[in-house]
């Protein structure tokens, strides 16, 4: 059903609220910012000689980050790959070609390790890829309506690369481009600091918009993600990373059986080509209800679209609190693997696979093979008064930060 007026009226000031603070303003600038090919493989990389990197500040126990090649796109650029490891045998992979974590791998209730996200098997699998599979995504991820926006008087036209509609940046967003990558290691973790100027003009956007993307791994199995930005003219930001989740293993089937838990009383209400309509609609009594757990496929019938399945951004819970909080928990039963997901973003993006198909665009595997929780702005914000500002102007930094947390049941 719809919120009254005067819950909704709340809701949007708690969230802009939250958004000043934990969002796009900041009072001082600082320096910018779907496995395998097939669907029971590992992926396979090109790899050169690997080196370990060497960092003159304190490392923390038994974790390690190494770099190495990882091949050339098809118009000649060289990709390299950092590979991150913990104490506990967790390993992220991840390449320069859309700032894309390549892989993922966690030990279930056995300790055995399986990679949990899906991946391609080399460069060309990623370029042939349109699924968005592991990748740094922007510069405005999510739809906005009729690929247009007005902005301080002035109107802005975007590719239209999902029906009438932008996506996820573009017809060449983030995650089609070379970024700069640069190993980390500290006494807390190791990871990759990425970083990419996006041209003034670039895909339609305004403003030269400096970005940086960094994904730490620590002892505690904790995936780190925070994205900053600094721009030299008003412009819609909203960055995501875009990691497709199986947690019986990248290849292992549906997702079906795996459970959700999403801390959120609303999600967007959205038309027939996704695009919210500027309505909450609470979760209770509906197919869309994961206040406690349940199973993924459990009603996904019933949460209809075309294909059927999720695809909605929910309204995170977070009462009076700012910084982090709670977004979601997923765990699956067959493996004992859990992972939680804490977030400064005031939305979460739960999509279940539904438009994967096994071809190539889908890296090769069917429908349902895995879900994405992409922390975020809401979708269509520049189009949506109501919604949370999603526009950086000179001056102010754009920060968001995302922590997924592993670990495993009996």
């Amino acid at each position: 059903m719809l919120r009254n007026t005067s819950t909704w009226t709340c809701l949007c000031v708690i969230a802009a609220l939250s958004s000043l603070l934990s969002g796009c303003q900041s009072p001082e600038p600082e320096t910018p910012a779907e496995g395998s090919g097939t669907a029971d493989a590992a992926p396979e990389n090109s790899m050169e000689e690997t080196e370990t990197v060497d960092n003159d500040e304190e490392v923390a126990e038994g974790m390690s980050v190494s770099e190495s090649g990882y091949g050339k796109t098809a118009d000649g650029q060289a990709v390299t790959q950092f590979s991150c490891t913990n104490a506990n045998g967790l390993r992220m992979n991840l390449i320069t070609y859309g700032a894309i974590m390549t892989s993922f791998d966690c030990p279930d209730r056995d300790g055995k390790l399986a990679n949990v996200t899906l991946s391609c098997p080399d460069i060309a699998g990623w370029e042939a890829c349109g699924s968005y599979f592991g990748a740094t995504v922007g510069r405005y991820c999510n739809r906005i309506a009729n690929g247009q926006f007005e902005l301080e008087g002035e109107s802005y036209t975007l590719a239209k690369n999902n029906g009438e509609n932008h996506l996820h940046g573009g017809l060449k967003g983030f995650d089609k481009v070379i970024w700069n990558g640069e190993a980390v290691e500290t006494d807390e973790g190791v990871g990759v600091v990425f970083t990419y100027t996006s041209a003034d003009g670039e895909e339609g956007y305004p403003g030269e918009l400096s970005v940086k993307a960094t994904y730490m791994l620590n002892n505690k199995d904790e995936l780190s993600i925070e994205f900053e930005a600094t721009t030299d003219k008003a412009t819609p930001v909203n960055l995501t990373n875009h990691n497709y989740w199986n947690l019986a293993g990248a290849g292992s089937g549906t997702i079906h059986d795996q459970e959700l838990k999403l801390n959120s009383s609303f999600y967007l209400a959205v038309n027939d080509s996704l695009i919210p309509t500027g309505d909450l609609l609470e979760v209770e009594n509906t197919p869309f209800d994961f206040v406690d757990f349940h199973k993924i496929g459990e009603r996904i019938e019933q949460a209809g679209g075309d294909p059927i399945g999720y695809d909605h951004c929910y309204v995170i819970d977070r009462g009076e609190a700012d910084g982090m909080v709670t977004a979601a928990v997923v765990r699956d039963p067959a493996s004992g693997r859990v992972m939680e997901i804490t977030t400064t973003q005031p939305g979460i993006q739960f999509y279940s696979g539904n438009f994967l198909d096994g071809t190539p665009g889908s890296g090769g595997f069917p429908q349902y093979n895995a879900f994405c929780l992409e922390t975020q702005h809401y979708p269509d914000s520049p189009n949506q008064e109501k919604f949370p500002t999603t526009i950086l102007k000179p001056g102010e930094t754009y920060s968001q930060k995302t922590v997924h947390r592993f670990s495993v049941e009996p």
